[in-house]
């Protein structure tokens, strides 16, 4: 069977920019406009504009099924307010990494991965005991394919983005907020990202998509604003140390092993804490570095990573640091070879090229009050 890719609403404003298109998670993208190199640079420098309408969202209107599935506690989470947290199998292992929204209505919007959208949706579904037939019983809905997504990311994202709207946008608060207007489209504005930098993450209507992409370009000339693709993307996450679902976690990692131990709320029953709670008692086999090269060499996903001509991990994620000007990588290994400063290799074509373990993230700014 043939499956094609969706599009996103945004899909003819990337072709008429003459962006290279890829395949990523089932949809049509843009993975480079001009080059990484300048769009990485411009979300750094100045603003940049990225397409996220591929990103699932579900709604689940029943708190306690939410916090049946969720790892955080979401009954400390105020309305308007967000947490990143994750889904667990109950092995432990990680379903997918979310983005949760407190609403008014009591209920929680969902951002997903992409390529996890109707999987996280079905997997919700069946953990629900009120769910019944089919449809989006259970107060469960996936609505990702009604809404658009875009992001405006940089330290002048802020200023762009208020000259388009009457509301505060100044004062919304890191992982919060607020719904109003941007260009008179109809918008809740979010002031989160996966970029490392300040800005925006704005849902709209898919009808409205367009219009809202095309007034902040040209409103962000003025800025220097650049459209960037999924190539920027993730050169930007990695050095903010960000893990990407597929690569540096999935459902074979438990979030303690990750890192992610911020996640989880381990006072509170939901899938997955038992098991992660006996990882902890044990103690972990490896753990997720962060590591630069002493070299020339770029890591990339899959290579092998060696202590003493011994393969000790893989690298699950690794670039061209465009910002501090070396490369850089993630990989699992044994504690004992996680301090800072460990020298490692990583395998480039057959030589073992020199690493050094470093903390992560690699790249922090100082997140807004």
């Amino acid at each position: 069977m043939v499956v094609t890719a969706e599009r996103t609403p945004l899909y003819d404003e990337h072709v008429r920019s003459g962006a290279q298109m890829t395949n990523f998670g089932g949809w049509v993208m843009p993975l480079q406009y001009s080059s990484i190199r300048e769009e990485h640079r411009s979300v750094r420098e100045a603003v940049g504009l990225f397409d996220l309408s591929h990103m699932g969202e579900l709604r689940v209107k029943d708190e306690s099924l939410a916090q049946r599935v969720v790892s955080r506690d979401l009954t400390r989470l105020r309305p308007g307010r967000i947490q990143y947290a994750m889904l667990c199998n109950e092995a432990g292992g990680i379903i997918d990494d979310v983005l949760a929204y407190a609403v008014d209505d009591g209920g929680y919007l969902m951002v997903v991965n992409a390529g996890n959208q109707d999987s996280d949706f079905d997997w919700i579904r069946r953990h629900n005991p009120s769910a019944s037939g089919g449809g989006q019983g259970g107060g469960v809905f996936n609505v990702g394919r009604d809404w658009a997504l875009i992001g405006v990311q940089g330290p002048r994202a802020v200023g762009l983005v208020q000259r388009l709207t009457s509301s505060d946008v100044g004062g919304v608060k890191y992982y919060a907020f607020i719904e109003g207007k941007v260009a008179d489209v109809a918008c809740l504005i979010s002031r989160t990202g996966y970029t490392g930098e300040d800005g925006f993450e704005l849902f709209c209507g898919n009808e409205d998509a367009a219009r809202l992409w095309r007034a902040l370009l040209e409103e962000g000339q003025v800025d220097g604003i650049r459209p960037a693709g999924l190539g920027a993307r993730d050169t930007l996450r990695l050095e903010a140390g960000m893990r990407l679902h597929g690569n540096d976690i999935d459902a074979n990692t438990n979030p303690l092993e990750a890192g992610l131990d911020w996640t989880l709320s381990l006072d509170k029953d939901f899938i997955g804490r038992d098991a992660i709670m006996q990882v902890r008692e044990r103690g972990l086999s490896r753990v997720l570095v962060g590591f630069k090269m002493l070299n020339r060499s770029i890591p990339r996903h899959g290579y092998a990573v060696v202590d003493g001509g011994v393969q000790v991990g893989s690298v699950t994620s690794g670039n061209v640091s465009f910002t501090l000007g070396y490369n850089i990588g993630m990989a699992y290994v044994a504690p004992t070879l996680a301090q800072p400063g460990t020298r490692l290799g990583v395998e480039v074509r057959g030589t073992a090229a020199p690493a050094e373990v470093v903390a992560l993230p690699f790249y922090k700014r100082p997140h807004p009050k």
